[in-house]
């Protein structure tokens, strides 16, 4: 089995980290939401893990050979035309064997294994209370019968979360091939879910899966609230002489933390220093600094300076914020 992460993405709406970094190399608790994604497929054994990489590609190639030894390949995606442009682009690197599909930003907590046991396609699903944003699936007897992309009046709210498994990749190759050909976009994007609703009425079937754990970290938000559910899985963290915990709380090995409260829902990253500080419910990068401040629901970028200062914080790589 082969497997196809589309990672070329902007992630407009999470800059100002992202004009620096690509999404999926932000931070959640302990690790990269990249490496929360490829974790898991670790178990699988894949034969091959195809990246789609654009914006910032180098760093996404970077990170995956410093820290994993599967077999990787890098492709380029020259435009930004959608998803189903870029694992159109993926699967020109596949045969027409078993595929799995999985995006770089959204974390999926689920039994791989037995999403890919079974000899059939599978779409992950998920009920959501906004279904206008995102493509979704009708199911009947478990199967997919029909799907939608961000209606504007949806007929369920089964949500279509970035999974996806196909036993054989030929007919969604054929479909996708068909889009970029003809030129079709819904929304001004070839949709990964035209091709899948092309393939259900040629007489494709799809299985839905129903993922209970699903985080989409495409805003501030959803990343603050993602590394607050992945912070109450760690161990307590020991506090630093002259630090006050409030759990959960991580501290990376090499960060220096001193006369501070932490916590809860914060974690602070390796080479950061934090002194004289309260901080909660934030994400602190790697080597930032933050000296006699109170900051909460914030999100502080590498190599960062934050002194004199209580507000709600969203501040990217290698900035300064000085009120002193």
């Amino acid at each position: 089995m082969k497997v196809i992460i589309p990672v070329a993405g902007v992630g407009t709406r999470l800059r100002p980290h992202t004009l620096s970094k690509p999404k999926p190399l932000l931070r959640v608790a302990e690790k990269t939401i990249l490496s929360y994604v490829l974790d898991p497929l670790l178990a699988l054994n894949p034969e091959e893990v195809i990246f789609v990489i654009g914006h910032k590609g180098s760093q996404i190639r970077q990170f995956v050979e410093e820290n994993y030894d599967f077999k990787a390949t890098f492709v380029w995606q020259d435009r930004l035309l959608g998803l189903g442009y870029a694992v159109q682009q993926g699967l020109l690197h596949v045969g027409d064997g078993p595929v799995l599909v999985i995006l770089g930003d959204t974390i999926v907590e689920c039994d791989l294994k037995e999403l890919i046991r079974h000899k059939e396609n599978i779409l992950g699903v998920r009920q959501v209370d906004d279904p206008q944003r995102f493509g979704v699936a009708e199911v009947k007897d478990g199967m997919v019968v029909s799907l939608q992309e961000k209606p504007a009046e949806p007929r369920t709210n089964l949500a279509l979360i970035g999974l996806y498994y196909f036993y054989d990749s030929s007919e969604l190759k054929q479909a996708l091939n068909d889009l970029v050909v003809s030129g079709r976009r819904t929304r001004g994007e070839i949709q990964l879910t035209d091709a899948l609703e092309t393939m259900i009425d040629n007489g494709a079937r799809f299985r839905a899966f129903e993922v209970k754990q699903w985080y989409d970290c495409g805003k501030k938000e959803a990343v603050l609230a993602t590394n607050r559910h992945f912070l109450m899985k760690l161990p307590p963290t020991s506090p630093p002489e002259g630090v006050t915990i409030v759990p959960p709380v991580y501290i990376a090995p090499g960060a220096k933390v001193s006369e501070s409260v932490i916590g809860p829902y914060v974690s602070i990253a390796d080479g950061a220093e934090v002194h004289r500080c309260i901080i909660k419910n934030s994400i602190i990068s790697t080597g930032a600094s933050i000296d006699n401040a109170v900051i909460e629901r914030s999100l502080v970028g590498m190599n960062t300076t934050v002194k004199g200062t209580s507000q709600v914080l969203n501040v990217g790589d290698s900035s300064e914020v000085d009120y002193d």
